[in-house]
């Protein structure tokens, strides 16, 4: 008899990637939905980034994109985590987690989980609304951020709004609404991100990682230049070749510039949020798990 996946993520943008990561490092075999095209700002520490660039490491942990099940087999056994195509999840059927892997597979809409039932479903698209996560997808479902109310469209919720309760476990309401203003850093806010000024076809001047002076050009649009708002380290940027609609969030910048280094490791935010996920998924399966020396 096959064991199914026990954990599916849907999303693997940045704060994603924080919950998959501390699964992973916690002993859980997960599954990662995505997009064909996923939009992930902060791409250096996104598993969103394997669709793209066909393999993609975050501190440690490698996603590898496969054609196929027998390439994933392959992938496995060369010690990586195999990346599934698979909008219709038809491979499920065939695939066994082994320890290690973190599958990904594009599947924007879960239509995968509608004829196979993991054991937890993690919504961690960050989309604001819920995209179509309901709770009879898993034993436990868990979404994180607005859209979602707990013992409605999900068994938990977790807060993701910075302040004191970023990260706690919600058994009933909502997470807080969204404000549309990104937390304060240094005294920034709604200035360190930075939106498409145009729609068209996204040209990178500048890469993530770099020090930009408030005004500098760091990529087209066009013919239309974007500029940075504030002088700091460009602490994510989409993909060169991305297509934009104006208004489009496409960079952000860490006024920080002696935090360089952060760009390339998971965020405290995201940390904290992976947190509450674990801490879900346990309360919701307490007494049922034997640890082993």
């Amino acid at each position: 008899m096959k064991t199914p996946f026990p954990i599916v993520v849907r999303g693997g943008g940045d704060l994603a990637t924080g919950t998959i990561h501390k699964l992973y490092q916690a002993g859980f075999p997960v599954i990662v939905l995505e997009t064909a095209n996923p939009s992930a700002i902060r791409r250096y520490v996104a598993f969103s980034e394997a669709v793209y660039e066909g393999e993609w490491t975050v501190e440690g942990v490698t996603a590898v994109l496969a054609e196929d099940f027998a390439e994933a087999q392959e992938i496995l056994e060369d010690g990586k985590i195999p990346v599934l195509i698979d909008p219709h999840c038809k491979i499920l059927e065939e695939i066994q987690p082994q320890a290690g892997e973190i599958p990904l597979l594009v599947d924007a809409n879960g239509e995968c989980l509608r004829n196979w039932k993991p054991q937890a479903v993690v919504d961690a698209i960050l989309a604001k609304k819920n995209l179509g996560t309901t709770m009879d997808m898993a034993e436990t479902v868990i979404a994180l951020g607005p859209g979602f109310t707990a013992g409605v469209d999900a068994h938990l919720v977790i807060e993701t709004q910075r302040g004191h309760n970023l990260g706690r476990v919600l058994t009933e309401g909502a997470a807080a609404p969204n404000t549309g203003i990104p937390g304060v850093i240094a005294g920034y806010g709604k200035e360190r991100v930075i939106h498409a000024p145009a729609a068209g076809i996204l040209q990178n001047k500048s890469k993530i990682g770099d020090l930009v002076e408030k005004g500098q050009t760091i990529a087209m649009i066009g013919d239309v230049p974007v500029t940075a708002t504030l002088t700091g380290v460009l602490r994510g940027l989409i993909r060169d070749g991305y297509p934009v609609t104006e208004g489009f969030k496409i960079a952000d910048i860490d006024p920080r510039e002696s935090e360089q280094k952060n760009c390339y490791t998971i965020s405290d935010k995201a940390r904290c949020i992976a947190g509450g996920v674990l801490e879900g998924i346990l309360m919701r399966n307490r007494g049922s798990f034997v640890w082993k020396k």
